[in-house]
C-alpha cells in the first residue's frame, strides 16, 4: 500500500496493510505499520506478551522465516472514535498458500491515530477452541 495513502488513510487501510505484509513476509512493510512508542504489544497464539519495536520485530523476523502467512480475515466488529479504532475479528489462517483453513484465531487490533497515520498500537490473537464460529450475517439473513 502505498505510503502516502496510509498517512491520510483509515485504520481500516492499516490494518489490510498489516495483513499484506504477512501474507508477503515483508519486515519493513509490517513494523512501518506500527506506532513509534515503546509500548506497543503484540500477542501471538500460545506465545508470551511482546512489548515494544525490539521484540515484536525479532517476533515476526522468525515468523516470517517460513515464509507468508496467508490470512482471511472475516467477522470484522469495529468500534471507533476520532483517534482509536479496535478491530476483533477471527482470522482463517492458512500457511501452505491453497485454499484450505488449516486454523481459526480470534484476534484483537488496536490502531491510533498519529501524526502519520493510523498505527498499530496492540494485535492480540488467540486460537480459538472448536469450530469456527459461523458467519453471524450469513445466518440471520432472511433473503
Amino acid at each position: 500500500m502505498p505510503r502516502a495513502k496510509l498517512m491520510h488513510g483509515s485504520a481500516d487501510d492499516t490494518e489490510t496493510a498489516f495483513y499484506d505484509a504477512l501474507g508477503r513476509a515483508d519486515i519493513e512493510a509490517m513494523m512501518a505499520l506500527w506506532a513509534d512508542d515503546e509500548e506497543i504489544v503484540c500477542v501471538h497464539p500460545g506465545a508470551p506478551r511482546l512489548v515494544g519495536h525490539a521484540a515484536i520485530r525479532g517476533a515476526y523476523e522468525s515468523l516470517f522465516e517460513r515464509g507468508g502467512v496467508h490470512i482471511r480475515t472475516r467477522q470484522v466488529h469495529v468500534s471507533r472514535n476520532m483517534s482509536t479504532s479496535i478491530h476483533n475479528l477471527v482470522e482463517d489462517v492458512n500457511r501452505s498458500g491453497d485454499l484450505g483453513q488449516e486454523m481459526h484465531i480470534l484476534t484483537t487490533n488496536a490502531y491510533l491515530k498519529t501524526p502519520k497515520g493510523w498505527r498499530i498500537v496492540l494485535h492480540h490473537a488467540s486460537i480459538a477452541p472448536g469450530q469456527a464460529p459461523e458467519d453471524i450475517l450469513a445466518t440471520s439473513l432472511l433473503h
